[in-house]
């Protein structure tokens, strides 16, 4: 009997005012993390969002999520607004709400996507894949922290720059190479896609080799495909590239790219994140 994967458990929305881009959903375990789930996972459903309206024209172009409080597991709402449409993009504004202990709705998260027609133009790749082993070369990760349940939920094969072994602040660089891709194995789509694209643990922690508490302020992601590309793609890897740009006053912000593993870019996205001492 096929059983339906986690990942499209979580993204499950249920039109309550489909004209109004209204939607309600249930935050289960699949994708845990240490005090709410994954920030992927929420992207992804925020993305799914625009991605299941009527309205919606194209593919997506830009997802940008901000993180306003931790989701709760149990009941949460969502609405997508197309808030301006012309002739080849649309603009989007997102917000997902979940009621608190006295049954009061209140915003978590909040976030915008552009979508597009896209059509055929001269095309150039100014950031080549790096020169790595094949994934079946890379040995997977597997270990995690007791209780991060999301961590179960990827595939990940570090090429370099895995979470240190040893947390006494001896770290000298930021940047992770990494195999990955969903597991169980789904077919890749926008929305796994956005999820994949915040897989990477907090640059802060290699950076320093030290542990800090973290949270993700805000994150940008930007698609540089289409839908047939992607069904191409199905489940095959990606390789992902993470490095952090600067750490200041309590925040730092970190890069990420995503190639297939034929080489072709299809995401970049950039998040800033909270630290503290």
């Amino acid at each position: 009997m096929k059983t339906t994967h986690p990942l499209d458990k979580t993204l499950a929305l249920v039109h309550s005012d489909i004209r109004a881009g209204h939607f309600t959903g249930t935050m289960g375990q699949d994708y845990w993390n240490m005090v709410g789930p994954f920030g992927g996972t929420t992207a992804a459903i925020m993305l799914q969002s625009v991605l299941k309206h009527p309205d919606l024209l194209g593919d997506p172009v830009a997802l940008t999520v901000n993180y306003a409080a931790a989701i709760g597991p149990g009941a949460f709402e969502v609405q997508a607004i197309p808030v301006r449409t012309n002739r080849s993009t649309q603009h989007w504004t997102i917000a997902m709400s979940q009621a608190d202990a006295d049954g009061h709705l209140q915003v978590t998260t909040t976030g915008t996507v552009v979508t597009a027609v896209r059509r055929e133009t001269w095309s150039a790749n100014d950031l080549p894949m790096p020169d790595v082993p094949s994934p079946e070369a890379v040995a997977r990760l597997s270990i995690g922290p007791r209780g991060v349940a999301w961590l179960q939920r990827y595939e990940m094969r570090p090429v370099s720059g895995t979470i240190p072994t040893q947390w006494d602040g001896s770290g000298d660089h930021s940047e992770t190479l990494m195999w990955l891709r969903d597991d169980p194995s789904r077919a890749l789509d926008f929305a796994s896609l956005a999820a994949l694209s915040d897989t990477f643990y907090p640059r802060v922690w290699l950076r320093r080799a030290t542990p800090v508490p973290i949270g993700t302020v805000s994150i940008t992601t930007y698609f540089h495909t289409d839908a047939s590309l992607l069904h191409e793609i199905g489940t095959g890897y990606l390789l992902g590239r993470a490095t952090g740009q600067q750490f200041r006053n309590g925040y730092f912000d970190q890069a990420a790219q995503l190639w297939s593993e034929s080489g072709t870019l299809l995401a970049t996205s950039n998040q800033i994140v909270y630290f503290k001492e």
